[in-house]
């Protein structure tokens, strides 16, 4: 029998937001014997608002990147072990009393999406921007399919439909260089594959 992704997903959606958390994404791998269910999670956005006001008023404790503005909050999904600890606990009894994991057997890993957490909704295009990415498109633009450089155009920014990414702001590759561009315009039902890349 099958493992229904979706609704692994929505369930631990339900879980995640009881806990005042997101569920980034969820992906289900390995061999029988030895699958793996991870699922990613940050801060929900009133999470992410408090840890704002916490780095404005000056609270202790918080990332010294965090707290010089060399990492945004943003970028910081904001998850501690114990939020992923506490997920685990709860959505592993509920896939239990549900059975969405037909044959019982696999580990269930909860974890923050990191700091080059991948990117696949039109608001999460527009969250970013400002931010480096790497993008790969099913079909090429200027012959290239790999493209890399500062979002400065999101998704909802452009009607939904598109990005621009800012060239310059990385040392392109050869065949990047060759088209001569400073931007590049992606329509978003052309992403294969879109991350963010840490700046530290």
């Amino acid at each position: 029998m099958a493992v229904k992704l979706d609704e692994i997903r929505a369930a631990a959606a339900r879980v995640a937001a009881s806990h005042g958390l997101d569920v980034v994404d969820a992906e289900f791998i390995g061999p029988r014997g030895e699958r793996i269910l991870r699922i990613f999670l940050e801060k929900n956005a009133e999470g992410r608002a408090q840890l704002k006001a916490a780095i404005a008023a000056g609270v202790a404790g918080l990332p010294e990147r965090l707290m010089e503005g060399r990492l945004s909050v943003e970028q910081l999904s904001g998850v501690t072990h114990e939020n992923c600890a506490a997920f685990s606990r709860d959505f592993g009894v509920l896939l239990d009393v549900e059975d969405l994991i037909p044959g019982a057997e696999y580990t269930l890993e909860a974890s923050s999406p990191g700091l080059d957490r991948k990117l696949s909704k039109p608001e999460e295009f527009q969250r970013f921007r400002g931010s480096l990415v790497k993008i790969q498109t099913f079909e090429p633009i200027r012959n290239n399919r790999h493209w890399q450089g500062r979002l400065i155009g999101g998704a909802q920014a452009e009607g939904g439909t598109t990005i621009t990414l800012d060239l310059n702001a990385v040392k392109q590759n050869s065949k990047t260089k060759k088209t001569g561009a400073s931007t590049v315009e992606i329509a978003l039902g052309n992403i294969e594959k879109a991350q963010l890349v840490a700046e530290i």
